[in-house]
């Protein structure tokens, strides 16, 4: 089954693309994981997370590790979804692929 191109305006700020990017390989990435590789605060990365989250892209586990408590993401089944329609969306775009 091919996935439908979809833009979606919660995903394309160019943070909030790549927490997309990088968790769409992966089951879950912890919070200072995902920081570190987008080199932002944690503020910022907090705001964005929270914005995937109240669109039901992302869930949020924290759990215990080594004494503190630590921040895990993974998008869910419709994040996933609505990321794979938006990166079909770009790659029509940048083909100049027009629909019917």
């Amino acid at each position: 089954m091919s996935t439908k191109p979809k833009f979606d305006e919660t995903i394309h700020p160019p943070n909030r693309l790549r927490i997309c990017s990088m968790l769409s390989t992966v089951s879950e990435v912890e919070f200072a994981t995902l920081r570190d590789a987008l080199r932002v605060s944690d503020s910022v990365l907090s705001k964005q997370l929270k914005a995937l989250e109240d669109a039901e892209y992302l869930n949020l586990r924290k759990s215990p590790v080594d004494g503190r408590t630590r921040t895990w993401a993974a998008l869910t089944e419709q994040g996933r979804a609505a990321f794979a329609g938006h990166v079909a969306e770009l790659r029509r775009l940048a083909a100049g692929v027009l629909l019917d």
